[in-house]
């Protein structure tokens, strides 16, 4: 089996690289060619086992990448946040929607008949508010009615050791794990689903959904998704 990453370089996509190539996978991670921390990206990658692909973000550049690499598995992990879009980093319209869009187009076109997408979605996105579900759930859209095979994940907050600082998602990591350790005591279900999930953890739930022919065409939560 052959994966391609996109949006490897997050605090999700990093893990999701490592325990592919853990499970024994052939691992393509994309790195963006105009990101100043392209080579620090290969060293890294490299080092675990994984090829790296600077492919640009064009329709011709992922279509061109699909069609040399033919992945099995293509994990859709993009997305911004509202600071880096403040700094000219691209809105949730254009990368969130825009370049998971992209993406699963480029792989209709060119990737392998029985390729699967592993879209990395949110809790919330079936119809939520605000243009960051509301990307999500438009994308989620488009990828049910690609005729590519699907599974969607709807984690609740994702915690881990970020690039950026997030004091915002750090106070509501709190909060939420605060409020589900009482919820547990009635639920665990629930707990598991709307308390906080590493980025590791959701790292190798995606790859164990991405290797399990049951999880096609399904959506998966926090719970369903941890170990």
């Amino acid at each position: 089996m052959k994966a391609f990453v996109a949006g490897a370089t997050g605090l999700t996509g990093r893990h999701v690289v490592e325990h592919l190539v853990a499970a024994g996978v052939e691992t393509v991670a994309h790195v963006r060619p105009d990101s100043s921390q392209v080579e620090a990206w290969r060293t890294r990658f490299s080092a675990v086992g994984a090829e790296v692909d600077t492919s640009p973000w064009t329709r011709e550049g992922m279509e061109a990448a699909m069609a040399r690499h033919r992945p099995d598995r293509v994990f859709a992990l993009l997305g911004t946040t509202r600071a880096r879009e403040k700094a000219g980093g691209g809105s949730y319209e254009a990368v969130d929607y825009g370049l998971s869009v992209l993406l699963i187009d480029a792989l209709a076109a060119k990737g392998p008949e029985d390729a699967r997408v592993v879209y990395l979605s949110s809790l919330g996105a079936e119809g939520g508010r605000g243009a960051y579900l509301q990307a999500r759930h438009r994308v989620e859209a488009h990828l049910r009615e690609s005729g590519v095979a699907w599974t969607i994940a709807r984690p609740s907050v994702i915690s881990g050791d970020r690039d950026e600082s997030r004091p915002g998602e750090s106070a509501a990591r709190v909060a939420v794990d605060a409020a589900m350790a009482v919820v547990g005591v009635f639920s665990r279900r629930t707990a598991d689903r709307y308390r906080s999930i590493t980025g590791d953890e959701l790292g190798a739930g995606l790859v164990r959904a991405a290797l399990d022919e049951a999880a096609a065409g399904r959506v998966l939560d926090s719970a369903d998704l941890r170990r």
